[in-house]
């Protein structure tokens, strides 16, 4: 019978940090703040991306990975637009984008077009995304 793998909620990593930084942790801990220095590590953490939680959701972009077919569609980008997001399409295959996208659309949602075979759009959303398009 094959051992089952249970999925864990946390990743170990390792770092090295100074002497100096180490022991005022430690001090930290052994006054009470925190209850080891991994509960002092994870509440830094937090709280560093607490502070640039509108900087991190800003860098989120959706990234789309297809092997074959990839039609992009005005809806899918005004569905993108809304929602604050940019797409990074990768395909390896044929890459589409509908006729009805306004170029201007193609240039808000769209961070960038890698295709491995063909890309299939107007002149006019080929030149919009020139830049994007590797």
């Amino acid at each position: 019978m094959p051992k089952q793998v249970k999925a864990t909620e946390t990743e170990k990593i390792t770092m090295n940090l100074g002497y100096v930084d180490l022991g005022r942790i430690d001090l930290l801990v052994e006054e009470g703040f925190f209850t080891n220095r991994t509960d002092f590590i994870r509440t830094a953490i937090r709280a560093q991306l607490d502070r640039h939680g509108t900087e991190v959701g800003a860098l989120v972009e959706r990234r789309v990975l297809e092997m074959g077919l990839r039609d992009i569609t005005r809806a899918e980008l005004e569905a993108a637009r809304a929602a604050g997001e940019r797409l990074h399409v990768k395909v390896v295959g044929l890459a589409r984008l509908a006729e009805d996208i306004p170029p201007d659309l193609a240039r808000e949602t769209i961070a960038e077009i890698t295709v491995l075979g063909a890309l299939q759009a107007s002149p006019a959303l080929k030149d919009a995304l020139r830049d994007r398009i590797r």
